[in-house]
């Protein structure tokens, strides 16, 4: 059983903070919740969970702070009960906060969230620490390659916050956009095409059909027992499903890519996309540091107003 979130009005929306270890996330949510929150242990683990409320411009939040993980190919107990929530729990928003010293190793979790919802802010916080080292990001670019906003934050003096809850409100406001999926390699790409009718049709529109497909094809026991779980039904002992996975799995088999190659590959694509969205627009610079952190906050259309 998944982690239970209490609405305490059909008006509550739920919003789950994601991110890296040590990227300030909890403090975005302390920030946000302030008293408002109490902690607990997710369902069946040790890993504990904090939830808090909060409002902004009289709209009421439920702000799910779940563990720090790096990837949703979970390693790890924390990073079992992140994979699921985001996955499973329905989440009306994903706010995935990122350390903007090395924003690029961060995209990776990014990349993976909107391969399941495209309702995902990008908070990048830090951004004290990156005028420090003399890094200057371009949000606007960013936020066009990504095709979801990205926020510039200070998350320990509040500053950025308020429009990244500005963010979210539209993101919940605005009608669902498809999310920018990341390339595969073609053969990988061929097999999500001839799995992902079936699993769309035994679905239904719950659940990304092409993001399932592919976790099928990588096959995390794990995963799948709470993919099924959350369904109701074991997925893989659908007719069609069943003869489709295995007609793609025979694909990538015949194209020279192995079960143990085949995770290899995602991961790959994944980092390739995250350096493809950061070339030429995160800039070191050794001069002028503070005027250039300043501009790129500027020019930010996430309104960098909350920076002096």
């Amino acid at each position: 059983m998944g982690l239970v979130v209490k609405r305490q009005s059909e008006n509550d929306r739920v919003i789950a903070l994601a991110g890296n270890p040590n990227v300030g996330k909890s403090t975005v949510f302390n920030e946000l919740t302030g008293m408002n929150q109490h902690t607990g242990n997710w369902p069946g683990k040790t890993v504990t969970n904090a939830q808090g409320t909060c409002t902004y411009q009289g709209r009421p939040f439920i702000m799910v702070d779940i563990p720090g993980c790096y990837s949703l190919m979970a390693h790890s107990a924390e990073e079992e009960v992140a994979r699921d929530f985001l996955c499973f729990g329905k989440p009306d928003a994903v706010v995935v906060v990122c350390d903007a010293t090395c924003l690029e190793r961060n995209l990776n979790l990014v990349l993976q969230a909107l391969e399941i919802t495209s309702n995902v802010v990008v908070c990048v916080n830090l951004m004290d620490e990156a005028e420090r080292k003399g890094i200057r990001l371009d949000f606007e670019r960013i936020a066009m390659r990504l095709g979801v906003p990205v926020i510039p934050a200070a998350a320990r003096s509040r500053k950025g916050l308020d429009a990244l809850m500005h963010a979210v409100c539209e993101q919940l406001d605005c009608p669902p956009k498809p999310s920018i999926p990341v390339s595969y390699i073609r053969p990988i790409e061929d097999a999500i095409s001839l799995l992902q009718p079936a699993v769309a049709a035994a679905c239904g529109e719950d659940y990304n059909a092409r993001w399932i497909s592919l976790r099928l094809l990588d096959y995390d026991t794990a995963l799948i027992r709470s993919l099924n779980d959350a369904l109701g039904f074991d997925l893989i002992a659908e007719e069609d499903v069943a003869e489709k996975l295995q007609e793609a799995k025979n694909c990538l088999r015949n194209r020279g890519i192995s079960q143990e190659d085949l995770r290899d590959q995602i991961v790959s694509c994944i980092v390739r996309k995250a350096e493809e969205i950061c070339d030429g627009v995160v800039v070191h610079e050794k001069q002028n540091v503070n005027c250039a952190i300043r501009r790129s906050i500027e020019s930010s259309p996430a309104n960098g107003r909350d920076f002096p």
